[in-house]
């Protein structure tokens, strides 16, 4: 395996001696010594947090630091959101890359989808069509998520999932999943109904078809394109 260094003693030493996800790692005052990385306890604890804002890492009082199974969701999520606090307008860039990489899967990803997961899916629509015809509408919004994931969930390849569930989390945070004409959402889950039937019947180029389709419905609200957004400040309205 080549060596890569990762601009951090912390990672490299990670790596070097070969923890698994889940396996322990020693205490902030062991790394310190010289046994381990000899650096500062200032340093160990700042690199320590760049391992945890990327979800490598978790720390827990009562059980110490752990390795996390990898993901690419936390750093991709972490800069998404840096940059929608920039330009909102970053949000319909990031859902174009979105498109063109479920589009670009799709493919092979409905190949490796098992029954339960057409199931999954089945339950996705018919929750989220009885959210919308309720007397008490509702947005479906974690079934159109699910959904979606749940398509490319047998892939094996956490960078894709890594973008999509990254835009997700997005997708929710600047409320997009507040703002939506019932209309929209009518049509979205007719697609999504479409969709699983193709898929259903072995007719995958269709269902791609009709999902690159469905994509052409999204329209981005007013508040996207409006000063003063951040991802705090739309958790704090959702409360």
């Amino acid at each position: 395996m080549p060596s890569i260094d990762l601009d951090s003693d912390l990672l490299d030493y990670i790596v070097a001696q070969g923890y698994q996800p889940g396996d322990q790692l020693p205490t902030i005052k062991e790394l310190q010594s010289a046994e381990h990385l000899g650096i500062s306890s200032s340093k160990v604890r700042e690199q320590l947090e760049v391992a945890r804002a990327l979800g490598l890492v978790e720390v827990r009082s009562r059980t110490g630091m752990r390795l996390k199974a990898y993901s690419f969701t936390p750093a991709v999520r972490l800069s998404l959101f840096l940059a929608l606090a920039s330009n909102l307008d970053d949000f319909e860039h990031f859902g174009v890359l979105r498109n063109h990489v479920e589009a670009a899967f799709w493919n092979e990803a409905c190949a490796k989808l098992l029954p339960e997961d057409l199931e999954a899916m089945q339950a996705c629509v018919d929750a989220a069509l009885h959210k919308l015809n309720s007397d008490r509408v509702r947005i479906p919004h974690e079934e159109h998520r699910t959904f979606h994931l749940t398509v490319f969930k047998r892939l094996g390849n956490p960078f894709v999932m890594g973008l999509l569930e990254a835009y997700w989390d997005a997708y929710e945070a600047v409320a997009m999943n507040q703002y939506a004409e019932y209309s929209y959402l009518q049509q979205v889950w007719d697609y999504h109904s479409r969709i699983l039937d193709a898929i259903r019947a072995d007719d995958i180029d269709q269902a791609r078809a009709l999902f690159i389709e469905h994509t052409k419905l999204l329209t981005f609200p007013a508040h996207l394109h409006t000063d003063g957004w951040t991802p705090q400040a739309a958790e704090s309205s959702k409360a």
